[in-house]
């Protein structure tokens, strides 16, 4: 589009990007009309240019994924970066004496990575970093450019992010199987006779990220990549049911697979995020819910006040850059004020008018248990521990624990187990296990007398299900396991679940031991004969 186009709100963006997308797609469906040789010689279009429009198709495809959510988009933009290195479209590129279509060249590896990413084909990810890696080489030595650091710093954070997952499942000829924790037909348990729940849907989720020494690539950090998966289906694949790649026009959306709208914010200033809230706020149907993801570094009150309000427990830091605000230096604060980029619980209060769903990742997690729902509609804040053992601390490089249950639960346990690899058929037969599990923690949910309602007014949707679910799982496990009754922090949640009915639950704690036994690490979790500092 030649104006900017709006990146928030739903609406405002369809009529530019439509535009966009059918000049591009005429320019596609004109050159695979003509010979290579009436393109070349008549139209003077090269290969390169016909590998840019197809880059570029595959560049809208990807942006309408990020606007609508719909993972099939995914599908469509592989498609088309798949075709440009098959048929070679960018190969003359480095016989021309121009850096700046190289760099073309490296944008669209970048792109690809990230769309490979998001469908979790990580061995094509391994072949693409190494090819690009070589043309990064060969683009350096031939031109002497400045921006070689940075692209060898894209290379290292692709790298971190294809290792950062905890554990390999591994199969009988040794090689790593790769899974999709995104949410599956038959993948949530179903809502059961006689279970009164609400019929909200999730319908916008605002993902924000300022994890410092977090793993990330292009603006996606390790723990939002993870929460983006588990807010979405199963991509369906197109190609069966569509003839072929690029017939999917966006406007043709596949039937009935509503995924939540999301927003990715990576470092967002306040404003910005704000400006975001209020867009998703507005736009937000009826009986529909927003949630709010922080996964964020925690600031902390500086001093006690006799009196404490929604702004005197600290919060989040959802923007470290605090040296430059609208272009001006900014002098580093007097420490008695509060700080500008934190996102406060009180930050959030205007938008509880509405349905809200927060999930809160940080050292500071628990300012938000001081919540009030002023507006009496449905509201829960889900909230990571704040400290780790120190033998786990190390890993928060490589996304945090709690997100991970969040994500894929079985890989969180793992991981709190000290596992680094599991055979395949142990991971299905553990997979199994937890789904029983799972319609368990959600009888206990829906059936619990002492619940609060804000729990089964959520309860109703799929996503929400889930997140629920495994976040009384994550709050089981960590109860038991020997190292986290030690630094005695726990998820929490406002408002609080009834403990007895779900988080200690004998017969949950029952599964949990089940499933450290069936792993071989039942000596990691408490017994329940003598514990000294609970």
């Amino acid at each position: 589009p030649s104006h900017p186009h709006p990146s928030y709100g739903h609406k405002q963006w369809q009529s530019y990007f439509g535009r966009t997308f059918d000049v591009y797609t005429k320019l596609w469906k004109f050159q695979q009309q003509h010979s290579r040789q009436v393109l070349d010689n008549r139209y003077g279009l090269k290969r390169w240019q016909i590998g840019e429009v197809a880059s570029k198709i595959g560049q809208l495809y990807y942006h309408y994924y990020l606007r609508t959510s719909e993972t099939s988009y995914l599908n469509e933009a592989f498609s088309f970066y798949s075709a440009i290195r098959q048929r070679s479209y960018y190969y003359q590129v480095n016989k021309e004496d121009r850096p700046e279509l190289v760099v073309k060249k490296l944008r669209y590896y970048a792109r690809y990575i990230v769309v490979c990413l998001l469908l979790n084909k990580m061995d094509l990810v391994k072949v693409l970093v190494k090819e690009l890696s070589e043309e990064i080489e060969d683009y350096t030595q031939r031109f002497n450019t400045e921006d070689q650091l940075e692209w060898n710093l894209v290379l290292q954070e692709v790298a971190a992010f294809v290792e950062a997952d905890p554990v390999v499942v591994l199969n009988d000829e040794n090689t790593v199987v790769f899974t999709s924790n995104r949410l599956q037909e038959g993948g949530v348990p179903q809502l059961e006779q006689g279970m009164v729940v609400g019929q909200l849907t999730l319908a916008d989720a605002l993902i924000i990220g300022n994890c410092n020494n977090q793993v990330k690539f292009s603006e996606l950090t390790i723990d939002m990549f993870r929460i983006l998966q588990a807010l979405e289906r199963e991509p369906v694949n197109l190609a069966t049911t569509t003839s072929k790649p690029g017939t999917l026009e966006p406007s043709e959306k596949p039937a009935k697979r509503e995924n939540p709208h999301k927003y990715l914010l990576y470092k967002p200033t306040f404003s910005q995020l704000y400006t975001f809230l209020s867009a998703s706020f507005k736009e937000l149907p009826a009986n529909s819910v927003l949630l709010v993801y922080l996964s964020a570094t925690g600031v902390f009150p500086t001093g006690r006040l006799d009196y404490e309000g929604p702004y005197d427990f600290g919060g989040v830091l959802t923007n470290t850059n605090r040296d430059v605000v609208n272009g001006e230096t900014v002098q580093k604060r007097n420490q008695a004020q509060k700080e500008m980029h934190c996102l406060h619980p009180g930050d959030l209060f205007p938008f509880t008018r509405k349905p809200l769903f927060v999930i809160v990742d940080s050292s500071n997690s628990t300012a938000y248990k001081n919540f009030t729902n002023l507006f009496g509609q449905p509201l829960v804040c889900l909230l990571s521990p704040t400290v780790y053992p120190k033998s786990m601390q190390d890993q928060s490089q490589r996304g945090s624990l709690f997100t991970l249950f969040l994500y894929c639960p079985l890989l969180a346990f793992l991981s709190v187990c000290g596992l680094s690899s599991l055979r395949q058929g142990l991971w299905e037969k553990a997979e199994e296990f937890l789904h029983k599990v799972y319609r368990d923690i959600g009888q206990m949910i829906t059936r619990s007398q002492a619940i609060d309602q804000a729990f089964l007014q959520f309860y109703g949707d799929e996503f929400l299900r889930l997140l629920l679910i495994r976040f009384v799982f994550c709050s089981a496990t960590l109860r038991l396991h020997k190292l986290f009754r030690e630094s005695r922090s726990f998820p929490e949640s406002y408002p609080q679940l009834p403990k007895q009915d779900t988080v200690e639950s004998s017969l949950l704690q029952k599964h949990v031991l089940e499933l450290a036994a069936m792993l071989d690490v039942r000596s990691l979790f408490w017994d329940g004969t003598l514990d000294v500092n609970y």
